[in-house]
Order: structure tokens, then C-alpha cells, then sequence
């Protein structure tokens, strides 16, 4: 019998960027982004109900 020849694919993350390595000006914590989404919808009913 014929000897198969394998590939050999390389171990990584299939060409993906990983975000967190990198160094940012501004973080953001996602409790702030929930806090900030509920402001904003607490401002839409005051200003529909009052403005």
C-alpha cells in the first residue's frame, strides 16, 4: 500500500486577533455599559412622558 503524506495544519487561532493582548486608551467594564443603556432608556420614557 501507498504511504498517505499528512498535512499538518498549524496550531492557532485560525487567524483571529485576540483584543485583550493590545493595550487601550479607554476600558469600559460592561456593568458600566448596562448602567449607561439604562440611563438612556430611563431618558427616552422621562422625555416621552414629560417633554
Amino acid at each position: 500500500m501507498a504511504r498517505r503524506d499528512k498535512i499538518y495544519m498549524p496550531m492557532g487561532t485560525g487567524g483571529l486577533l485576540r483584543y485583550q493582548e493590545e493595550e487601550e486608551m479607554l476600558t469600559i467594564k460592561p456593568e458600566h455599559v448596562v448602567a449607561i443603556v439604562i440611563a438612556v432608556i430611563a431618558l427616552e420614557f422621562l422625555l416621552k412622558f414629560v417633554g
